[in-house]
């Protein structure tokens, strides 16, 4: 899910009976029945908020048009929401949005659904060691599509459209033995084109003022609908395939699903929950490594030092020009990648926050009062950033992540209620860049306001030496960066 899901998350939220023992600190020039309409960004609105924690503190309010929502940024506040004794998981309106497309999925369940618990129990064993090796040979494939499919193009490359494309095929492929067509078909991807709109509709749509999408936004939302079906048909034909294939050869996640119960209650997940599950990976899991796949080689294009330091890590374990044999095993003994991973989520976290809600009446920082249900907005933008990190937390430096500098900060940025589909993004991530730097190209970044999200376009050199893609990277966007704010326009979206 891309982060500007969560611009409109004040929206049609709350904090009933609520009563403080000490308000929160909020933005300056708050006006009557508006509230902090001009301190914030519509824009950039967690950017902005992340902005704010440094002037308000570790909690403030804001408040939109009556509603107000609680940022929490700072570590020891995030740490006392993070306890489970205390505070779960909740749905806020963001995530409500994606209700329609991904129902009782892990990511959008409600605490009180019985899917909830029940698709946990039986979704556990996919996540474990020898499950994710299982998935390594179709990762390392589907990665190997690309890098063939860009090496012998000559055209420029849209790096986001193309990585999600890539991570959409690595999911269906890895988790549900499926394929949405070929990398180089350029008609394959409607499905994941439909997915993209409902995530961008769901980022847009204004619930606040339903008069307005009825009015003016009736095309999107036919669009809508047309695109819902659309999702929900392609992957209630893939749940009915399976169910009929007599041979069953795959034992996957879906068979995993399809086979599986509960080991407390004996109950299995019903066929419209099954279809919930798999759309809940494809979103939590897709854009997610997408997009940090392309702030990562923005970083390396900009950061020529750790560049080579990343060249020589691989060049030493897979000194031949050709694709490299990537093992299961290999991908944790990348250290200089993964720090390099590991300071991107950091900077540009996947999602720019979550939610939590009180489990009973509670305090926070001994300072707020909340009662049961209350809610608040963890803003890992703005916790990502906290002085916990050093004085240049702003910083791209991958070093935070050595053992020695990340045991002496220890921050916390950790959400408990994460949806699995996470864990297979760092795995996907990390293997898809394994073998990008034995890869030959120039890049420059454009912004494409019609997308709201990045639009990083590359091409290939004709040749594909053994030398660092990223040194010719690095040249066309000092150049360009002249120009334009190349980083600005990366992040314009969060």
């Amino acid at each position: 899910m891309e982060p500007a899901v969560f611009a409109n998350f004040v929206a049609r939220e709350s904090i009933p009976g609520s009563q403080l023992s000490e308000k929160p600190p909020h933005p300056r020039f708050r006006l009557p029945l508006v509230g902090d309409v001009l301190t914030t960004d519509f824009a950039k609105p967690c950017q902005r908020l992340a902005e704010q924690a440094r002037e308000l503190g570790p909690v403030f309010e804001q408040k939109l048009f009556g509603y107000p929502a609680v940022i929490v940024t700072g570590v020891e506040a995030i740490e006392e929401v993070n306890d489970e004794s205390r505070w779960e998981k909740h749905v806020g309106h963001a995530l409500m949005k994606l209700r329609p497309l991904a129902g009782d999925g892990l990511f959008t369940a409600y605490n009180s659904e019985p899917n909830w618990a029940k698709a946990h129990a039986v979704l556990a064993p996919a996540f474990t060691k020898s499950a994710m090796a299982d998935y390594h040979a179709a990762i390392t494939g589907t990665v190997r599509e690309l890098t063939d499919l860009w090496s012998t193009t000559a055209e420029w490359i849209d790096v986001p459209a193309a990585t999600n494309k890539l991570t959409f095929e690595i999911i269906a492929r890895a988790g549900f033995s499926h394929s949405f067509g070929s990398l180089a078909d350029s008609n394959s991807g409607s499905f994941v084109e439909a997915m993209v709109r409902e995530l961008s509709y769901a980022n847009r749509r204004t619930d606040v003022l339903p008069l307005f999408e009825k009015v003016f936004r009736r095309a999107d939302h036919a669009r809508h609908e047309a695109d819902l079906a659309h999702a929900h048909a392609v992957v209630d034909d893939i749940i009915e395939a399976r169910k009929h294939d007599s041979h069953r050869r795959y034992r996957d996640i879906l068979d995993l699903m399809l086979d599986s119960a509960d080991p407390e209650t004996g109950e299995r997940l019903d066929t419209v929950n099954i279809r919930n599950q798999i759309l809940t990976f494809l979103i939590a899991g897709s854009e997610t490594s997408a997009n940090t796949i392309a702030f990562a080689l923005h970083y390396l294009s900009t950061r020529p030092d750790i560049a080579a330091g990343v060249r020589a890590e691989l060049d030493e374990r897979w000194p031949t020009p050709e694709f490299p044999d990537i093992r299961y095993d290999d991908v944790a003994k990348l250290r200089s990648l993964r720090r390099v991973i590991d300071e991107t989520l950091r900077l540009w976290p996947t999602g720019p926050g979550y939610f939590r809600r009180a489990k009973h009446d509670t305090t926070l920082c001994g300072r707020y009062r909340f009662a049961k249900k209350d809610w608040v907005l963890v803003l890992l933008l703005g916790a990502h950033r906290d002085p916990a990190w050093g004085h240049d937390a702003d910083q791209f430096n991958p070093t935070d992540f050595c053992p020695t500098t990340f045991a002496a900060c220890r921050p916390a940025s950790t959400n408990p209620s994460a949806p699995a589909p996470a864990l297979a993004s760092v795995a996907s991530s990390r293997t898809t860049k394994s073998p990008s730097p034995s890869r030959h190209f120039c890049t420059s970044s454009t912004w494409n306001p019609t997308r709201n999200m990045t639009s990083t376009c590359a091409k290939p050199s004709p040749s594909s030496p053994r030398v660092c893609a990223f040194e010719h990277v690095v040249d066309v966007v000092r150049r360009r960066s002249d120009r334009s704010p190349v980083e600005a326009n990366l992040h314009q979206s969060v």
